[in-house]
């Protein structure tokens, strides 16, 4: 028997399975002892806007597909399960539909499962061919629920009207579509979900999704490169990655956004830089850097450094259109929580731009007087090398080993947001936007030696050591 021969019995026999209401690609998948980490964190997910970066082969469009069938049929093993779904699936076009979201979505339904098929075009007795208008689908708790499809070519003016559960994006859509769906899931308080290569560049998901400017708390993504993949070769995975230039790697391999002058921090991995905050030894403390603002953000960080150069930082303070007496408020109140070491005088170290040192006509004291008069005393002679000190961050993101030393706090959204919409412009000079944090980070760095960790207070036994040796030595006594 050949090769194709058992592919076709395979196919029957898997099509048999379905009529018979067996799917054996659902029941498993994600189950045994190989598993799609980043699908299960997505599937867990209980945010209401969730996103999927991608690239090629990444297992990305099989997370959209399994969690409409799972809502769908009221079966989903990590959400709150209604009847009467009624959602929508949208591609690009109706090509697309049917050769990617349409097929994943059927892939995974029993036939028996399917209570009604209309088709936009083909035959009811062969729907795979064709391009399908709405399953509806029989649901667990005794309703019926609605899988609709829509391409994003038929304008957005098909998108209204529609009260919905949740949509699925497979793709990136055009903004005004996104923004018409999000309407269709408002008064349901329903889900957006959306799996997608980057391919077209720093567009509107860019910003509204992966940096999420807006701080939106029900925004959530995730990136995934075919290495997350635990069911592609590693043969297969090596041999195309040899193929491609980095360009093509960064958003078919790893899912990553890419601009014409490049991001500058490629070093910042966000799976392995940004960590869950835990509680720090009060030893690791180390300093407050700040870059001032009025108008502009004012950005402030709390940074610490344990015993093998590692750098923490810990806690955030970022906000615009403020004075500096509600900014140094906000630093004590943070120091607090913290414990935060002050000296006998009661005053807070910290580091600070030394353009804080200007006065101007509105204020007849300089940034620096100002917060010392509330009790933080700022050092403005910090080494502000712009190009020296990218090279030291990045050395932290990752060092000549491969090792990351410069670990953020998770709750610092607005310096991971930064970090990642950081891009080289003209001249091999960054592009100065919204690069408040990214100053004062780099005039943190630059502050510290190279690869000198704190030295660990001494214990008791070595203070009486050391007192006994140094008597010993002035009394020129010898053994």
């Amino acid at each position: 028997m050949t090769i194709k021969q058992i592919l076709l019995n395979i196919e029957k026999i898997d099509l048999e399975l379905k009529k018979r209401g067996s799917n054996l690609k659902l029941e498993n998948y994600n189950k045994g002892d190989i598993v799609h980490e980043k699908q299960l964190l997505f599937h867990k997910c209980k945010k209401r806007n969730r996103w999927v970066f991608g690239g090629n082969r990444s297992g990305k469009t099989e997370c959209g597909a399994v969690e409409t069938v799972w809502l769908a049929r009221g079966i989903h093993p990590f959400r709150q399960n209604k009847k009467d779904i009624n959602c929508w699936v949208v591609s690009l076009s109706t090509q697309v539909q049917r050769d990617v979201a349409q097929a994943k979505v059927l892939s995974y339904l029993n036939y028996n499962w399917i209570y009604d098929v209309v088709m936009l075009s083909g035959r009811k007795d062969n729907i795979e061919s064709g391009i399908i208008d709405h399953i509806l689908v029989k649901n667990v708790f005794g309703g019926i629920s609605k899988i609709g499809f829509k391409s994003c070519d038929q304008g957005r003016e098909k998108f209204q009207g529609t009260s919905l559960d949740f949509v699925w994006f497979d793709e990136e859509p055009p903004k005004d579509i996104y923004q018409e769906c999000k309407m269709r899931v408002f008064d349901k308080r329903g889900d957006i979900f959306g799996t997608m290569t980057p391919l077209k560049g720093l567009t509107w998901v860019y910003n509204e999704i992966y940096l999420n400017e807006k701080n939106d708390s029900e925004v959530w993504c995730e990136s995934m490169e075919w290495a997350d993949n635990p069911f592609l070769s590693k043969d297969e995975i090596d041999s195309l990655t040899a193929s491609m230039s980095k360009e093509e790697l960064d958003s078919r391999r790893y899912g990553k956004f890419t601009a014409n002058g490049g991001m500058v921090y490629t070093e910042f991995d966000e799976n392995i830089n940004v960590i869950t905050p835990f509680k720090v030894p009060s030893e690791w403390y180390d300093n407050i850097s700040i870059d001032p603002g009025l108008n502009n953000p004012l950005s402030a960080h709390w940074y610490a450094v344990d015993y093998d150069n590692n750098i923490y930082v810990i806690a955030e303070h970022y906000e615009a259109k403020k004075g500096i007496e509600y900014h140094a408020n906000k630093i004590k109140e943070i120091c607090d929580k913290l414990n935060w070491p002050k000296t006998s005088m009661g005053y807070i170290h910290a580091l600070i731009d030394s353009a804080a040192n200007q006065r101007t006509l509105a204020s007849e004291k300089s940034v620096t007087e100002l917060f010392y008069d509330y009790n933080i005393l700022v050092n403005p002679k910090v080494n502000k090398d712009l190009f020296s000190g990218i090279q030291r961050v990045k050395s932290y993101f990752k060092n000549a080993q491969g090792k990351s030393k410069l670990f953020i706090f998770k709750t610092c959204t607005n310096l991971i947001r930064e970090i990642k919409s950081y891009f080289w412009g003209d001249s091999d000079v960054p592009i100065k936007k919204d690069d408040h944090a990214l100053d004062e980070l780099r005039y943190y760095i630059m502050s510290r030696p190279e690869n000198i960790a704190p030295k660990p207070q001494k214990t008791d036994i070595q203070k009486d050591k050391e007192k006994l040796y140094k008597k010993i030595k002035h009394l020129n006594i010898k053994f």
